[in-house]
């Protein structure tokens, strides 16, 4: 019982997750489109959760991703305003979020500063730089390029259902190819093996030859970069941005790779167990909104739900570690 409560529990929650609104929203929740409306909302939490994933495997985590996306979509946004070409606004934008990855890599790597308080300080940094930015107020479609927001409503024709158009949204597509890299980089690569060696022992790490502080901060700037990514992905969806536009984005990532971490064997994050965290989330959120649960108890039925699964874990931890 320990075994399955430890290597199954919350997978056997997840699919009861679906289960249950299947059983509750039979004509709607498991429909082709619905799915790939789901996968297309997910998309921007997707690129922030894969990356996220990349300084949490080291045991270190990012409060300042949320913020960063914010900034990153008004930094284009006013640049459109200006007249800026699309290339130099979205260079633009992410040069911000790599360097905002770069000054987090350096308050913990180099500093020494503790990843909390540093990127809870750099949080408050980004919000009010993103406020700067755009004075406060939303930048409206009127001054956003057609053909930015256009890249946010194409996709890959499915064919038609009921008559309709049936779509895989280009912004789908796009967190695919964001979380196939990031996979490659931790999975395959020496640099993704090092990463997860500094997250076992860092000193040891350390002993063995490892970089530690470089990699550190390195990883820290593909977080940042990640961020940007999502901020750039919401401002082309919703054809405007506003300095508040990401706020939700740092828990709900750091949720889903915690909740991912509760299905892997060894404990550790790993960027396909973060996105069923981050599929596990979207799934309550759709459902919870079909069935027209107000937004605030859903906020508590999703906290508790993350509890649960991962008290599941724990539980089947300790058993197992009391044979």
């Amino acid at each position: 019982m320990a075994r399955v409560l430890r290597h199954y529990g919350s997978l056997i929650g997840m699919a009861a997750i679906v289960l249950f609104f299947w059983a509750a929203l039979p004509d709607t929740f498991m429909t082709a489109r619905n799915w790939l409306n789901i996968s297309q909302q997910l998309s921007m939490l997707t690129v922030v959760a894969v990356t996220m994933t990349v300084v949490m495997v080291m045991g270190d985590f990012d409060l300042s991703v949320g913020a960063m996306a914010s900034l990153a979509g008004v930094v284009a946004a006013v640049l459109f305003t200006l007249g800026a070409p699309v290339p130099v606004a979205l260079a633009a934008a992410l040069a911000v979020g790599l360097a905002g990855g770069v000054l987090n890599g350096v308050l913990v790597s180099v500093i020494g500063i503790l990843p909390f308080v540093a990127t809870l300080a750099t949080l408050t940094m980004f919000s009010g730089a993103a406020f700067l930015v755009s004075g406060g107020k939303t930048v409206f479609g009127r001054d956003i390029p057609q053909g930015f927001a256009d890249f946010a409503r194409s996709g890959l024709p499915l064919g038609t259902l009921d008559g309709k158009p049936l779509v895989l949204p280009a912004l789908t597509l796009f967190a695919a190819a964001v979380t196939l890299a990031v996979w490659v980089v931790l999975d395959h690569t020496t640099y993704g093996r090092r990463l997860y060696a500094i997250g076992g022992n860092a000193e040891a790490a350390r002993l063995a030859g490892v970089k530690v502080d470089r990699l550190r901060l390195s990883a820290f700037a593909f977080t940042g970069a990640g961020a940007a990514l999502a901020g750039l992905m919401y401002a082309s969806r919703v054809a405007s941005a506003n300095p508040v536009q990401g706020d939700g984005l740092m828990l709900s990532a750091i949720a889903a790779v915690f909740l991912g971490m509760t299905i892997t064997r060894d404990g550790q994050p790993h960027v396909l167990a973060t996105v069923a965290g981050v599929v596990t989330l979207g799934v309550m959120d759709n459902g919870l909104t079909q069935l027209q649960v107000d937004s605030y108890v859903r906020q508590v039925l999703v906290g508790a739900i993350i509890i649960v699964a991962v008290s599941v874990s724990a539980i089947g931890k300790r058993a197992m570690r009391g044979r």
